[in-house]
């Protein structure tokens, strides 16, 4: 590993500190040099909203509806299994889809919601490999967005293979350290995260480490339409996060929205944009 970039909690503030990035310079894994003891600090009170109507729990699900379009090209139903899913928006399309749903989450707040309002079983926990045994073989485990937060996402990963029934699908979904957006803004990057996301996997490294467990990638895409919807995110926060001047980070995000528009084109080449989504399928019994 050699030192790559320097960075602050540019997102969210939450602490002064600086943060240093490091680089293998065989694979390109990105990690965060010295991981705090206590991550959660750095995740603010409000970090997850939760809706207050049935019709924003409806608007919440609409905009998330690509991920079980996504799921459903590759397992028509089952048991479906969903790490850090927040209040649960893709929980309940899952659930309309026909699957048995289950869940792990840390928010305690999250777990009341999925479990009183969406009906979920819930497993409350911070050690999500460890709470997968609690769990149900499942046929879909997903995770969208999360292993970037992981400080041992190879751990996770491992117990999740094991978990997984044969023929079953694991769905990640996490940032693209090849991004075109990477390169320009480096350290400013919105995408980075500091310190809450501990790890940038390259989606080679993903494939190769999902192989070695057993799984073979059916897809890796950034041009899905949930990884296009973080290409806008990092346009417009990424600028804002060029500036400390808070009168300034208003009319920089603006910017940032036209900008994302005008190199669409450049960003739907797969492969360069923020984000990927990647499917893999665990290999039956004598294949």
């Amino acid at each position: 590993m050699a030192p790559f970039l320097d960075t602050h909690d540019h997102n969210r503030h939450a602490s002064p500190e600086l943060f240093r990035y490091f680089r293998c310079t065989r694979c390109g894994l990105i990690s965060l040099a010295k991981v705090p003891d206590n991550l959660g600090r750095y995740y603010a009170t409000g970090y997850y909203t939760l809706p207050s109507s049935i019709a924003e729990i409806e608007r919440g699900a609409e905009h998330e509806r690509y991920k079980i379009d996504i799921v459903l090209r590759h397992v028509q139903g089952g048991r479906l299994l969903e790490i850090g899913p927040s209040w649960g928006a893709f929980c309940l399309l899952a659930q309309r889809a026909g699957f048995t749903v289950e869940a792990i989450e840390m928010d305690s707040e999250c777990c009341a919601f999925l479990e009183s309002k969406l009906g979920v079983r819930v497993i409350r926990s911070a050690d999500a490999a460890t709470a997968l045994e609690a769990a149900s073989p499942p046929d879909v485990i997903a995770l969208w967005h999360v292993i970037e937060h992981l400080r041992d996402p190879w751990a996770l990963l491992a117990r999740a293979a094991e978990r997984l029934a044969p023929g079953g699908v694991i769905v990640i979904a996490t940032p693209n350290p090849a991004a075109l957006q990477f390169g320009l803004f480096g350290r400013f990057w919105a995408h980075l995260d500091a310190p809450r996301h501990v790890h940038l996997i390259p989606a080679t490294l993903l494939r190769e480490r999902m192989g070695t467990l057993g799984l073979e990638q059916e897809l890796c895409t950034t041009t899905d339409p949930g990884s296009l919807g973080w290409n806008d995110f990092g346009w417009r926060f990424s600028l804002a996060n060029l500036t400390a001047v808070a009168a300034l980070k208003r009319p920089l995000r603006l910017a940032g929205r036209i900008i994302a528009r005008l190199l669409a084109p450049k960003e739907r080449r797969d492969g360069v944009g923020s984000a990927y989504t990647a499917v893999y399928r665990k290999r039956e019994a004598g294949r």
